[in-house]
């Protein structure tokens, strides 16, 4: 069965997916960020439905898919205006690296809540003074007896507020050489020194973001996940199936605004015909339908790459899927918003406020230039320019 052809499940899913968002919808999700509350109805009514856990093993609770399944269950709530943001972070990443390599402890105290969306986990890895350079990571483990303190500061990490933990990326020091190395721990949300506070940001999402202080923050060795000599790969492990998942966040934006933009032009008349019949209105709408069908069928080789357990190929298929549903959705909002005119800037229409969601795309969780620089040395072999 070619992976660019999509099984009957996935159909079966898209459109089982499709009419819980349609029962939601962008308008309530908009309420839902006005009155400064979070998804909580959506976010029960996927998890009751299998939808969050999808990707999670079914012997704890999950669906036993994997992240072709998961990038399908948000693509069409995207698509039906009502995205789960959390969904990239909590079952995606954390999820999938706990699933991979946490203890038999660890699966089965987090990987049934995940699933059943009883419990949510955030994920912290960028900080103030590293931004996409992960090798600057200054967020330090020590050891303690037994235990672990953690140091650091993180910025931009979603949902703190609301996960009952959140995964940190930390450096660990190698007693044979001196060197940092990365490693991840959980850390829960009322530990003694983790510290939050909100950042106020021009973007409309129920989901906050928040700089993250850890002083002296004293864990049990069980809060490490998986081995710390193998940080980078477990790391990596969580960072393919996020850049997956915000293709998918992209794809589904992107289309929201493409179908809205496309009912616009069929009925609005300003002369004889509708303004969809001139080719300056329509032929701009069919570019971005291309394009988002493009981004989505390397989403589909990245998480068909990643579910087969190739990393190193899934790594390439993710980063470009990421860098072109970033650039599709921008683009496809932008003629959105520019097909509906002064229409297009009210919030009847409720587009607007997507421009801004929409660069989130090209900027988190990888800006488009790291990903260029990833193809251009990893891919093309050409010399590395940092």
């Amino acid at each position: 069965m070619s992976h660019t052809i999509e099984s009957e499940e996935h159909k079966a899913l898209r459109t089982a997916v499709a009419a819980l968002g349609q029962k939601y919808g962008r308008e309530y999700l908009a309420r839902v960020a006005r009155e400064g509350g979070h998804p909580d109805e959506l976010w029960a009514d996927a998890a009751q439905l299998g939808y969050l856990g999808v990707n999670l093993p079914e012997e704890y609770g999950g669906g036993g898919g994997g992240i072709a399944e998961l990038s399908i269950v948000l693509e069409e709530l995207g698509a039906a205006g009502c995205p789960l943001l959390m969904m990239v972070v909590s079952p995606a990443i954390c999820g999938t690296v706990i699933s991979r390599f946490g203890t038999e402890e660890q699966k089965r105290a987090w990987l049934p809540g995940l699933a059943d969306g009883s419990r949510t986990m955030a994920f912290g890895i960028t900080e103030p003074d590293a931004g996409s350079n992960s090798h600057r990571i200054t967020t330090t483990a020590r050891r303690d007896g037994d235990d672990w303190i953690l140091s650091g500061r993180k910025v931009f990490i979603s949902g703190v507020d609301i996960a009952d933990a959140t995964l940190i990326v930390g450096r660990t020091e190698d007693a044979r050489t001196g060197r940092l190395k990365p490693c991840l721990f959980i850390v829960p949300r009322e530990a003694p020194g983790f510290g939050r506070s909100v950042i106020d940001m021009e973007l409309q999402a129920a989901e906050k973001q928040f700089e993250l202080v850890l002083d002296e923050v004293r864990l049990p060795s069980s809060a490490l996940v998986g081995d710390e000599d193998a940080g980078l790969l477990q790391l990596f492990a969580g960072l393919n199936p996020e850049r997956i998942m915000t293709a998918a966040f992209a794809i589904g934006m992107g289309r929201y605004a493409l179908a809205k933009a496309v009912d616009y032009a069929k009925t609005r008349q300003v002369w004889k015909a509708p303004i969809g019949a001139h080719q300056a209105v329509s032929h701009p709408l069919a570019t971005a339908h291309i394009e988002l069908e493009l981004a989505r069928l390397m989403m589909q080789k990245a998480a068909a790459l990643y579910d087969a357990g190739d990393d190193m190929g899934a790594g390439e298929a993710a980063n470009m899927a990421k860098y072109a549903a970033g650039e599709a959705c921008v683009r496809a909002v932008d003629q959105a918003v520019h097909t509906l005119g002064g229409n297009g800037l009210t919030r009847e229409y409720g587009l607007a406020s997507l421009i801004t969601a929409a660069r989130v795309s090209r900027i988190a969780p990888v800006s488009r230039e790291m990903i260029l620089n990833f193809v251009s040395h990893q891919t093309l072999g050409l010399p590395k320019s940092y």
